[in-house]
């Protein structure tokens, strides 16, 4: 794992040292969705919300959250992302926007926290915008989906 710190004698906290890892290709995917009431979707897909294109807008915000990871978790390396990607999808049938991301970089540590950060974010613009017509949404199912280079290998989750 890219990200784990340890205490020392002392019970001081520190980063990990990724100083002699091998630079290698890295991605991660993340996922998560917000279920909401049928007319927030509704007010969403017809462009017909007071604050204007809440997808974009969520697109954006996923896309700096990711890029401002290292200073959102204490500890998290300072990544620099070679692509990320965010996509909203609306789902009429479930009342929900499924968020994915996908981060890279050419570096020592992974860019999971990037792109779980990524999801966050852009579900939590989301509500956000939309929570003076909604309280009531749920974010949910947020997590990793697929990662791969460095020494742990590939993970994709069931």
């Amino acid at each position: 794992m890219s990200r784990l710190t340890h205490f020392n004698r002392e019970g001081d906290v520190h980063m990990v040292d990724v100083g002699d890892k091998d630079v290698t290709h890295r991605f991660a995917v993340a996922g998560g969705a917000i279920y909401m009431q049928p007319e927030t979707l509704r007010l969403i897909l017809a462009g017909e919300h007071k604050k204007g294109d809440v997808l974009g807008i969520a697109r954006v915000a996923g896309i700096m959250g990711a890029k401002r990871t290292a200073e959102l978790i204490p500890l998290c390396h300072p990544i620099g992302l070679t692509h990320l990607d965010v996509e909203l999808q609306a789902d009429p049938d479930t009342n929900r926007v499924t968020c994915r991301a996908r981060a890279e970089t050419r570096g020592q540590t992974g860019v999971e926290m990037e792109a779980l950060t990524a999801v966050q974010i852009a579900l939590l613009t989301i509500y956000d915008m939309c929570k003076a017509v909604d309280r009531g949404m749920r974010m949910d199912d947020i997590r990793l989906l697929e990662k791969a280079g460095g020494k742990s290998g590939h993970f994709k989750a069931d």
